[in-house]
């Protein structure tokens, strides 16, 4: 049998040099797959470390911003979406019967309260009138006669001269004449009623809508409506809470993390359609019990002045309710904050300068940052930079720079961050 020496360093190493030239061949086309299975075994081990063991340049602590956090007591504002509704709105009908022979009014100007706004035709209720002011000085006239006949009759009864019953007969009479001129004069005051009814004035002083009858018209009385006047200063603001978020804000209040305004009123802000504000602030007067079956909401309403006419009825606005402080809460960058599947979560430096992924609950925006109302304990410091290279017990580095308490006004927020939960 022949046998090979060891290779030399220029011949290389492989088990095909202590072999014979014939099986050498053989064995070395199943050593090279076996070579390259160990490599790639060796790449995947590698990818599949720890994302921990992988946070920093060559597997070290990953360079962090972290703010130390301490609860504070914020005032918060609530935002709904609102309709403005006249102070006062009227509907103006005519109390008789009748054509309606003149319009006294501009339509959609100012009008007085007492102003005439329309005038139904007078004429058959002067007649009334007339007919009934006869029916009074009639009656007059037949109770003066039995006033008169019964002053004749009493000194004749007490000189029996006449029966007793003629005379109980004329008392009686004077009586009866005196009720029917009692009914003859108020049949005067519903005729003279009738004839001032003919013409329609504003009850109230603000702007009229448009005639709904035109001359000409007969209306039929009160089942008829001619036009509305609305009062527009001050102007009404009716929103609606919805009832999840009045049972949280309920739930807030009982367990001493939400403070309402001393006398429950709060401050209303108008933004209008265009996204302006509304010069003018008002305040809550109004809070129902019951809840919307149509919307699930509770309706409330807020006064706002209006003197310029800025508002009108009916308009859409948005309405901001300040004056309710909420404690116990933090503030944190918008970019601290990131959204998984079970919510929105913060990274915390834990122990040992590990990363450790909390849970939060968010609240409002304020001044660049998010409110953070569950989740954090004070002292805590969240990582604010470097989040996106994390995992769960990555080792972290903390910049000293940005180690101070308090939040980074004003940052940008990335698209992972939220507004509220």
């Amino acid at each position: 049998m022949t046998m090979y020496r060891l290779p030399s360093p220029q011949a290389g190493f492989g088990f095909g040099s202590y072999l014979r030239p014939g099986a050498r061949k053989a064995v070395g086309m199943r050593v090279w797959p076996l070579a390259g299975l160990i490599a790639v075994a060796l790449v995947l081990s590698a990818c599949s470390k720890p994302q921990a063991q992988q946070a920093g340049m060559g597997g070290g602590p990953a360079p962090v911003s972290a703010i130390t956090v301490q609860p504070e007591a914020l005032p918060i504002t609530l935002d709904y979406t609102a309709q403005t509704l006249g102070s006062r709105e009227v509907e103006v009908r005519a109390r008789v019967t009748g054509l309606i022979v003149k319009r006294n009014y501009v339509e959609g100007s100012k009008v007085k309260a007492g102003q005439s706004l329309f005038t139904i035709d007078p004429v058959p209720y002067q007649t009334a009138v007339a007919r009934a002011e006869a029916d009074v000085a009639a009656a007059e006239a037949r109770r003066a006669q039995a006033a008169r006949d019964a002053a004749r009759l009493a000194p004749l009864i007490e000189a029996k001269a006449v029966s007793r019953k003629d005379y109980d007969d004329a008392v009686s009479a004077e009586a009866i004449a005196g009720a029917d001129l009692l009914a003859a004069k108020a049949r005067l005051r519903e005729a003279r009623l009738n004839l001032d009814w003919t013409r329609v004035e504003s009850p109230i002083s603000g702007i009229a809508s448009r005639a709904l009858k035109s001359e000409g018209s007969l209306v039929s009385g009160p089942d008829v409506l001619l036009t509305t006047v609305t009062q527009s200063d001050p102007m009404q603001i009716i929103f609606g809470i919805p009832d999840n978020e009045r049972l949280r804000l309920r739930q807030d209040v009982e367990a001493n993390r939400l403070q309402w305004p001393k006398d429950g009123r709060f401050k209303v802000t108008l933004k209008l359609a265009d996204g302006t504000t509304y010069s003018k602030t008002g305040y809550t007067d109004f809070t129902d019990l019951r809840v919307s079956r149509e919307t699930g909401t509770s309706e409330a309403r807020a006064e706002v002045a209006n003197a310029d006419g800025l508002l009108q009825p009916g308009q859409f606005v948005r309405v901001q309710l300040s004056g309710a402080v909420r404690s116990g809460v933090f503030r944190i960058p918008q970019r601290a904050v990131m959204e998984g599947p079970q919510g929105k979560f913060v990274y915390v430096v834990g122990k040992e300068n590990k990363a450790e992924m909390r849970p939060v609950q968010t609240g409002d925006w304020r001044d660049g940052d998010i409110v953070v109302s569950q989740g954090l304990t004070p002292g805590e410091q969240v990582i604010v930079d470097g989040v996106l290279k994390l995992g769960p017990g990555a080792p972290v580095q903390v910049s000293a720079a940005n180690a101070a308490p308090g939040a980074a006004q004003g940052a940008p927020a990335p698209a992972n961050a939220s507004k509220g939960g």
